[in-house]
């Protein structure tokens, strides 16, 4: 298990229709700011040892932002320093930011320096329809070729003109699995390729201070998910969603699994990169005490 880490936790111990989402980004404890995130600007959250931002994500939009102040109250009236939303992964528009989208997160984020926001940042659209490898394939080296980039410019222009221009990205979120259309299997190549077209059309927009959160789902899935890392230059931080589900019966074997945590931290540590937790929780195994004690010892 990782020892004498810094901690900043960005949403942890939220329940969302059943399940427990949360994340923690975590960094070493001499960590550089060029380790902790490439271009760390004066704006931007610290990542400071014993510093904790604690937030969940509770919905896309402003009803996201209006539960805060109910889940603050929950916990006993602890300081929520940081939100997380998905951007919609339908059409384009939607992952553009559209107009008025994101503003409700900006203003929460804009009222307090402590604050941090976290966005999801689906890569191509209908998402979550199912498209086939073949098109996903097509669809992927399009985009590798510089077909989307402007999609990507409009969403950082976005951010920056809101005032966010430090929001942390988890970009094409759990990409070793079959869920998602911006999934790697079909051509790590052409992801990886894509990835870095993405990266670099937003890091193209001036005054953007963004950090780029990998973000695989726990374990092998569908591909092991080292084969689609797009290299150091382009990521921030080395993420993981890690539910509380099969194949690891135990949260051992969810450690020591291939491609598992231990992996995930190890990976982090020979890059150089701090890691987070963009989604936990309880899923499919029902009420597991243990596992959240272990989870948040991991931490």
């Amino acid at each position: 298990m990782p020892v004498q880490r810094r901690l900043v936790t960005f949403s942890i111990g939220t329940a969302v229709l059943g399940l427990l989402v949360g994340g923690v980004l975590v960094a070493d404890r001499d960590a550089t700011d060029s380790a902790a995130g490439k271009g760390a600007g004066a704006g931007r959250p610290p990542a400071v040892e014993g510093t904790t931002a604690i937030g969940a994500y509770l919905d896309y939009g402003p009803q996201g932002v209006r539960r805060m102040a109910d889940l603050s109250r929950w916990l006993g009236g602890t300081k929520l320093r940081a939100g997380h939303s998905y951007l919609p992964g339908d059409v384009w528009e939607n992952i553009e930011g559209r107009p008025g989208f994101l503003g409700s997160w900006a203003a929460w984020r804009k009222a307090s320096q402590e604050r941090m926001f976290v966005l999801n940042t689906p890569m191509l659209e209908r998402n979550e329809e199912h498209v086939p490898d073949e098109e996903v394939r097509s669809l992927l080296r399009r985009g590798a070729a510089g077909e989307f980039d402007g999609h990507f410019r409009t969403l950082a222009e976005r951010l920056v003109l809101l005032g966010v221009p430090d929001t942390v990205l988890v970009l094409g979120w759990e990409m070793n699995g079959t869920t998602y259309t911006h999934r790697c299997g079909p051509d790590p190549a052409a992801w990886k390729a894509y990835w870095r077209r993405i990266v670099t059309a937003m890091r193209s927009v001036p005054g953007q201070e963004f950090r780029f959160d990998f973000a695989p789902s726990r374990g092998r899935d569908a591909v092991p998910w080292t084969e689609c890392y797009p290299g150091d230059e382009v990521v921030d931080i080395i993420g993981m969603d890690s539910y509380d589900q099969p194949p690891a019966r135990t949260f051992d074997e969810q450690v020591n699994e291939p491609y598992g945590l231990r992996k995930q931290v190890d990976f982090a540590a020979e890059h150089g990169k701090p890691v987070s937790y963009p989604e936990w929780g309880l899923f499919r195994n029902g009420d597991n005490p243990e596992y959240m004690r272990r989870m948040l010892e991991w931490m």
